[in-house]
């Protein structure tokens, strides 16, 4: 039987003292707790010109537009529904549940948040459970469509962080200088997605670090991540490779994803007076395997007229380490071992190949129908480069490099 981890007890241990608040205040005042349900989704729909491959938001999804389908429907749509309680004085709860096609093909509801805030002073909280994790400059309602100009954020830069949040802890603190009022916040938890096949990722002994600062119509977002990630993704090869003796164990120890540590830093600039806006991140990841270390960054610009926002946006990722390896030298094989060695070369740059290296453009435009409801146009022009396969999934032999794909994309964001 799978054991509880210490944040479900912690988080359940929060949750007893909270409703034990809750009852002693009632006591005291004969005041009910206050419950609210809230929600939000997109229906999207995309098309991608590449037949050789899926166009898809992220790689947690098992399908997407261009060689499993020409239109998809699974790229963005999703349904989110929250519930926020305030138990206590001082005492807050918020579950958040999202609809969303995942790695087996089903929108099978996920809880992504689930944790209890208690509001120390006016200008400290501290949180237990499952909480968003604080990367990116639309982390806190990354999966709200309604809430962002695009029809999805560039993928070049979220694409490379699919995880959204962790089971911890997390304590947030507001404090202003002089005109600019800044939340810094720290956190440490946990992660495990499953994924298919039997395959899995783990993130553990995650901490990390946010700052986000206001002045005006100016908010800047600075982050830093760390986490021990292990998965057993390409466990077979490396195993393999272990056979082959201290070459072949150099290369495990090079590339295996096994507890090594990944860093993620980011930052994210958004000039926003009220006609117009623009903004950018840049972020840098470190994987110490397979995984690869990245570079990205995104700009986009929009200008508001009356219910319409034309906008525009340009993204790129590109590797900062090796993409290629030559492996074990077949040559200095025995004969009977040389072919299996040229096998197990072509899986390990076939992971390499998974590192994104891609280019977009896009173009679009948002008509905000009502107070809560926006309808989007967008198109991308989409180039991965130098033999990677980009931000793309389900490839074919077929599928190459360097060869532009289309993608037109059409949602229907709303929040209730």
């Amino acid at each position: 039987m799978p054991q509880p981890r210490p944040a479900y007890f912690l988080f359940l241990s929060l949750l007893g003292l909270a409703f034990g608040g809750t009852a002693r205040a009632q006591d005291e005042s004969a005041r009910s707790p206050d419950w609210r349900i809230s929600g939000f989704g997109t229906l999207g729909f995309a098309r991608a010109s590449e037949r050789e491959a899926d166009y898809t938001s992220s790689v947690f999804k098992a399908s997407g537009t261009g060689h499993t389908r020409r239109w998809s429907s699974d790229v963005d749509t999703r349904l989110g529904v929250q519930l926020d309680a305030t138990l206590a004085r001082r005492w807050s709860a918020v579950l958040q549940v999202v609809s969303e096609q995942g790695l087996d093909n089903t929108y099978r509801p996920r809880v992504e948040w689930a944790n209890i805030k208690y509001q120390a002073t006016p200008e400290l909280a501290l949180r237990a459970g499952r909480i968003t994790l604080p990367v990116f400059l639309m982390a806190d309602y990354r999966k709200v469509g309604y809430a962002y100009p695009w029809v999805r954020p560039p993928v070049e830069g979220y694409d490379l962080l699919p995880v959204t949040s962790s089971d911890g802890v997390d304590a947030t603190l507001r404090w202003s200088a002089g005109p600019v009022r800044n939340a810094s916040q720290v956190f440490y938890g946990h992660s495990a997605v499953p994924l298919i096949d039997g395959l899995h990722v783990y993130g553990r002994g995650g901490v990390g670090i946010s700052n986000t600062s206001d002045w005006g119509a100016l908010s800047v977002r600075a982050n830093a991540i760390s986490a021990e990630i292990s998965s057993n993704i390409g466990a077979d090869l490396f195993a393999a490779y272990d056979a082959f003796g201290p070459a072949g164990q150099a290369l495990t120890r090079r590339y295996a994803l096994d507890h090594k540590r990944m860093m993620l830093a980011n930052i994210g600039v958004n000039y926003d007076p009220g006609t117009w806006f623009v903004m950018a991140e840049a972020g840098r990841t470190v994987g110490h395997s397979f995984l690869g270390a990245t570079r990205s960054v995104y700009v986009s610009a929009g200008w508001r007229w009356q219910a319409l926002t034309p906008y525009a946006t340009w993204a790129r990722v590109r590797a900062e380490g090796a993409t290629h390896d030559p492996g074990l030298p077949p040559q200095a094989l025995p004969g009977t071992l040389a072919p299996t060695a040229v096998m197990l070369n072509a899986g390990l740059n076939a992971l390499l190949a998974t590192i994104p290296q891609q280019t977009s453009v896009a173009a679009g435009l948002r008509w905000d129908l009502r107070t809560n409801m926006a309808l989007k146009v967008q198109y991308d022009r989409v180039t991965p480069h130098d033999g990677s396969r980009g931000t793309f999934i389900n490839t074919t032999p077929r599928f190459t490099s360097e060869r532009t794909s289309h993608v037109a994309s059409v949602a229907l964001d709303f929040v209730y």
